[in-house]
């Protein structure tokens, strides 16, 4: 018997572990190399990459919450908002 048997992995669901841990595996190599500088952009406050990556990810999970308690329409659009919002977050944020 697997230790995970209990879990149901889907490939979306991997895929996205998959996504996230490379986001913060990228963003651990990016810090080494070229330590992260607080600015103020498109939030009110002050952040530094991984501040702006977390938020992001925070909010695009609520993003999912809302559009499946909103909606029963496929959760693709939500993904595609998570990602143009984690986009804006990361470059603007």
């Amino acid at each position: 018997m697997s230790t995970f048997s209990w879990m149901a992995w889907t490939t979306p669901t991997a895929l996205f572990f998959v996504a996230v841990f490379g986001m913060l595996a990228l963003m651990t190599v990016i810090s080494a190399r070229s330590p992260s500088v607080a600015r103020k952009g498109l939030l009110p406050i002050s952040t530094t990459r991984g501040d702006r990556l977390y938020i992001g990810l925070i909010s695009t999970a609520f993003i999912f919450i809302f559009w499946f308690a909103l909606t029963d329409a496929s959760p693709l659009g939500a993904s595609a908002l998570g990602v143009v919002w984690l986009t804006l977050v990361l470059r603007w944020g």
